[in-house]
């Protein structure tokens, strides 16, 4: 039996929700539209949560006794704190690191590239950097979302804390979606079969 933790990376509150940064939070919120259940105040945890199941065919929101526990998460501390909430929601929830995935903005990649690994650098995200910090360890799933390079001599941390174009609201619920499959794939499926699929 497998306790999945499944975070998405952002900022609390409406002020946030919409920038680039949020969409790791935008994913969960589509996985946990999916499942039929409301988010949860955990105050202890300093998070927002979601308990579901999910059956070896990669079914979130299964029954029966192969379907391994899942908890989805949105922290409530800001990005560079986050990891003050998912090393509490380990412990908590009795979840290993390697039974750890957390959702992303990436700079790296092109809007409408996605990239699932395990392991890894930081790569300047500040996020990623505090969970490190509170685990003591990086080697855990990442569900990376590309956001692109901000255009021009804008500031990086400007660009993440800025919304989507109006232009590309269709195209972002496509890639939400698609990430939301894949969190689904790599629960039920396995890393390989998730990256040959989804990869980009």
């Amino acid at each position: 039996m497998t306790n999945w933790l499944v975070v998405g990376l952002g900022n609390p509150g409406p002020t946030y929700a919409s920038h680039r940064h949020n969409v790791g939070f935008m994913v969960v919120d589509e996985l946990a539209r999916r499942v039929g259940v409301r988010w949860s105040r955990s105050l202890g945890l300093r998070a927002d949560t979601v308990q579901t199941r999910i059956t070896a065919d990669g079914s979130l929101g299964g029954v029966g006794a192969d379907a391994d526990p899942v908890v989805l998460l949105k922290p409530r501390t800001f990005m560079n704190e986050s990891g003050a909430a998912v090393s509490k929601a380990r412990a908590y929830y009795k979840s290993e690191p390697g039974s750890l995935v957390v959702i992303h903005d990436e700079l790296d990649l092109d809007f409408g590239q996605l990239r699932i690994k395990l392991g890894g650098g930081d790569n300047g995200h500040n996020g990623l950097k505090s969970i490190r910090r509170g685990l003591g360890t990086g080697e855990y799933f990442r569900v990376r979302i590309g956001v692109g390079r901000p255009p021009g001599r804008q500031d990086p941390a400007d660009y993440v804390l800025s919304s989507f174009s109006a232009g590309l609201a269709a195209d972002l619920e496509v890639e939400v979606s698609r990430a939301a499959d894949a969190v689904e794939s790599l629960l039920g499926e396995g890393l390989e079969i998730t990256q040959n699929r989804f990869n980009s």
